[in-house]
C-alpha cells in the first residue's frame, strides 16, 4: 500500500472512531437517563462527523461569532447528536458531568435542545419541523444582513438534520416552499432518511417522494449513503455548490450498529438495554467505559472545534476595521435606536392633540409609518393580508432572491411558518421580525409563538381583525376565545390598544420588549382617540385609570380595546344617574400583574368592578378579582359590526345593566 493509500485508510479509521465515539457517548446517556432516543444518533453520527470536522463553519471557543454557521437539530429528540458534537468539539460548559445528567434536573442537557441553556445550542426544537422553518428564518436574517453589510461580515451558511417527522409535519411544506421561492442557496438541509418513525415504517403512514416534493418547490437535491464518508463528503460538497436551498437525503440506519434493534422502531425513542448497547458497542470495537473517550479522539474533535479559529480572527479584523462597525454591532446586540422610540413618542402626542376616529389598525401602520425609517432592523410582512393588517410602510422595498435587503416578505398564506421564519431571524440576530395576520389565525402559528415565548426572544405580531369588530366575515373569522387564550401562554405579551395613543405606546413597549414576543391585537373597525395626553406611555404599566370618577367611586370599569369607548359612554350615563364611575383601560395584563401591590392595588380600587370586552370572561377575575363582566359568551355572527354589538349586549347601556345587577339601584 502507497504511502498515501495508508495515510488515507488512517483517516478513514479515525473518522470512523470520532463517529463512533457520537455513538457511545448517545448510548451512554441514554443508558444513564433511562430514557431517550438513541437511534437517530447512532444514525446520523457519520454524516454530523463530516459536517463538524470539514464543513460547518465555527469555533467552540466563541459560540457566539457573529458570522459562525447556524446548525439546527430540527430532530430535537435526537438531542444526544448534538449534545456529544458540542462536547467533543471543546464547548465549556458540555461537560461529561453535563452528559451524564441527561434529562435531569436543572441540567443544560434537556430531553430536547433548548435555546439559552447550552452554548451551540442555535434554537429549541422537539415539536417537529419547527426547527426547520427556524433555518429558513436564520437563512432569510444571513441573507439580509449580507445585502446591508456585505460579505466581508456576514457570509454563512445554515444547515438543519431534520427527520421524517419534521418532513410529515405541514409547517415543512410552509418552510420549503418560502425558502425555494426565496432562493435562500446558503441553506443547507440533511435529511436522517432512516424511514422509521414511532409506530414503524414511515410506509404506513407516508409515500412522499421527498426529493421531487422538494424539487418542485424550488429546491436542489442531492442524495448520499448515510455511513459511507465519501458519499457524503460529495453530498455536501454539491450542496455548497448549488445556487439554490439544498436538500441531501442521507439514507441511514436508526440504530446503527445494534444487532436486534437496528433498523427498527425500537431504536427510536426509549434504551437500548444493557446487553444491546454492550453489543452495539462491540459491533463498532468500542472497548471504552462508559462515557470514556480517548484522548486520540478527543484530540481529532478539538481540532475541528478550533479549525474555524483562523477564519474568525481575520473576521474580527475585517470587523474592526470596517466603517459600518458600529452600527452592525449595536444591530447584533438588538438596540433599538432613540430615534424609533422619540418618533413613536412624537407620533402618539400629535394623535393626543388631533384627536382621530380610526381603526387600531390603521393606527399601527401609522404609528409603523412614523418610525420604521428610524429603526432599520425591523423587517415586516404578513400572511397575505397586507392591506388588512396594514403592515406595509409606503416606498419599502420586498425583500426577495431579486434584493436580500428589503424589508418586506411576502410570506404567502402561511401562518404557522411565517411565525416560525421570524423565530428564526429572531434568533440569528441583527433583524427584528414583525409579522401579520388575523387574531383567529394565531390558532395557526401558535405553536411557533409558543416556543418563542419558551425562548424569551423577541418577535412583534401584528393581529388584526381582534373581535366580532370584524363584522360580516362571520364566527369563523371571529376570535372569540383567542386572548384568553395567548393571555395563558407564560412569556407572551398581549397588548390590546383602545385607541391611536395606546397603539403607539404599545409599539413602543413590543419594540423594547427583549425578552420575549408580543402580541398587537387590533380592530377592523374605528374607535375615537380617548386619550389627550401622550407624555408618559401610560400603557407601561399594563393598566392605568382613564377617567376618574366625579366623587367617590361607586363602580369601576375595565375595559381593553375597542370597548374602552364603550366604557367611557357607560360612565357618562352611570354618572347621569348619580353613579360616579371611573374607567381603567387594560391594554396588558401582564404587564399589569407585574407591578408592585400598591399600584395594582391603587388601580384596582375598592369600588365593585365590571369588565367589559368582546372576548371570553376567563382571565379577568384573576386579574382584577370578582368583577361583573359584558363580553361574548359563545362564538359570534356574521353581520355588519354595529349589530353585532347590539345582538351581543355590549353596548353602554348593557354595561350600564351590569352595573345596576351588582350594585343595585
Amino acid at each position: 500500500m502507497s504511502a498515501a493509500k495508508a495515510a488515507d485508510a488512517q483517516a478513514r479509521a479515525l473518522s470512523k472512531r470520532a463517529a463512533d465515539a457520537i455513538r457511545a457517548l448517545a448510548i451512554d446517556a441514554v443508558e444513564a437517563a433511562k430514557s431517550g432516543h438513541p437511534g437517530m444518533p447512532m444514525g446520523m453520527a457519520d454524516v454530523a462527523t463530516a459536517l463538524f470536522s470539514r464543513h460547518l463553519k465555527f469555533d467552540a471557543a466563541d459560540p457566539h461569532w457573529p458570522d459562525r454557521d447556524r446548525f439546527v437539530l430540527s430532530a430535537g429528540h435526537g438531542s444526544m447528536l448534538l449534545y456529544a458534537l458540542l462536547h467533543l468539539t471543546g464547548y465549556e460548559d458540555m461537560t461529561l458531568d453535563a452528559l451524564k445528567r441527561f434529562r435531569q434536573l436543572g441540567a443544560i442537557t434537556a430531553g430536547h435542545p433548548e435555546y439559552g441553556h447550552a452554548l451551540g445550542v442555535e434554537t429549541t426544537t422537539g415539536p417537529l419541523g419547527q426547527g426547520l422553518a427556524n433555518a429558513v428564518g436564520m437563512a432569510m436574517a444571513e441573507a439580509h444582513l449580507r445585502a446591508a453589510y456585505g460579505a466581508d461580515l456576514v457570509d454563512h451558511r445554515t444547515w438543519a438534520i431534520v427527520g421524517d417527522g419534521c418532513l410529515m409535519e405541514g409547517i415543512s411544506q410552509e418552510a420549503i416552499t418560502l425558502a425555494g421561492r426565496l432562493k435562500l442557496n446558503k441553506l443547507i438541509v440533511l435529511w436522517d432518511d432512516n424511514a422509521i418513525s414511532i409506530d414503524g415504517a414511515v410506509s404506513i403512514a407516508d409515500v412522499t417522494d421527498q426529493r421531487k416534493r422538494f424539487e418542485a418547490c424550488g429546491w436542489a437535491t442531492f442524495a448520499c449513503d448515510g455511513h459511507d464518508p465519501m458519499s457524503i463528503e460529495a453530498a455536501l460538497e454539491a450542496a455548497k455548490a448549488s445556487d439554490m436551498p439544498a436538500l441531501v437525503a442521507c439514507k441511514t440506519v436508526i440504530g446503527y450498529g445494534a444487532p436486534k434493534k437496528a433498523g427498527t422502531k425500537s431504536a427510536h425513542g426509549e434504551p437500548l438495554g444493557a446487553e444491546e448497547a454492550a453489543a452495539a458497542k462491540a459491533a463498532y470495537g468500542w472497548t471504552h467505559a462508559p462515557f470514556e473517550i480517548p484522548e486520540e479522539i478527543y484530540a481529532y474533535w478539538r481540532a475541528a472545534g478550533a479549525r474555524g479559529r483562523s477564519e474568525r480572527a481575520a473576521w474580527e479584523a475585517r470587523l474592526a476595521a470596517h466603517p459600518q462597525r458600529d452600527a452592525f454591532e449595536a444591530r447584533l446586540d438588538g438596540v433599538v435606536p432613540d430615534a424609533a422610540f422619540a418618533a413613536l413618542r412624537a407620533h402618539a402626542e400629535k394623535m393626543a392633540e388631533t384627536k382621530p376616529a380610526m381603526a387600531t389598525r390603521a393606527a399601527s401602520g401609522a404609528a409603523l409609518e412614523a418610525m420604521f425609517a428610524s429603526c432599520d432592523s425591523l423587517i415586516g410582512g404578513s400572511a397575505d393580508l397586507t392591506g388588512s393588517n396594514n403592515t406595509f410602510v409606503k416606498n419599502t422595498a420586498i425583500f426577495s432572491a431579486d434584493n436580500y435587503a428589503g424589508r418586506y416578505v411576502h410570506y404567502g398564506v402561511r401562518e404557522h411558518g411565517m411565525a416560525a421564519a421570524m423565530n428564526g431571524m429572531a434568533l440569528h440576530g441583527g433583524v427584528i421580525p414583525y409579522g401579520g395576520t388575523f387574531l383567529v389565525f394565531s390558532d395557526y402559528a401558535r405553536p411557533a409563538m409558543r416556543l418563542a415565548a419558551l425562548m424569551g426572544v423577541r418577535v412583534i405580531h401584528v393581529m388584526t381583525h381582534d373581535s366580532i369588530g370584524l363584522g360580516e366575515d362571520g364566527p369563523t373569522h371571529q376570535p372569540v376565545e383567542h386572548l384568553a387564550s395567548l393571555r395563558a401562554m407564560p412569556n407572551l405579551a398581549v397588548f390590546r390598544p383602545c385607541d391611536a395613543v395606546e397603539t403607539a405606546e404599545c409599539w413602543a413597549l413590543a419594540l423594547a420588549r427583549m425578552e420575549g414576543p408580543s402580541v398587537l391585537a387590533l380592530s377592523r373597525q374605528a374607535t375615537p382617540t380617548l386619550r389627550g395626553d401622550a407624555g408618559d406611555n401610560k400603557s407601561a404599566r399594563g393598566a392605568y385609570e382613564l377617567l376618574p370618577a366625579d366623587g367617590e367611586a361607586k363602580v369601576s370599569l375595565f375595559a381593553t380595546g375597542t370597548e374602552v369607548a364603550i366604557a367611557v359612554a357607560a360612565r357618562a350615563l352611570l354618572q347621569a344617574q348619580g353613579t360616579p364611575t371611573r374607567v381603567v383601560s387594560v391594554p396588558c395584563f401582564e404587564l399589569f400583574e407585574a407591578q408592585d401591590e400598591d399600584y395594582i392595588a391603587a388601580v384596582i380600587g375598592e369600588a365593585p368592578a365590571v369588565a367589559i370586552e368582546a372576548g371570553v370572561a376567563q382571565g379577568w377575575s384573576d386579574l382584577i378579582g370578582p368583577c361583573g363582566f359584558v363580553g361574548m359568551w359563545g362564538f359570534g355572527a356574521s353581520a355588519p359590526a354595529k349589530d353585532l354589538y347590539t345582538h351581543f349586549d355590549i353596548t353602554p347601556e348593557a354595561v350600564v345593566e351590569a352595573v345596576r345587577d351588582l350594585i343595585g339601584g
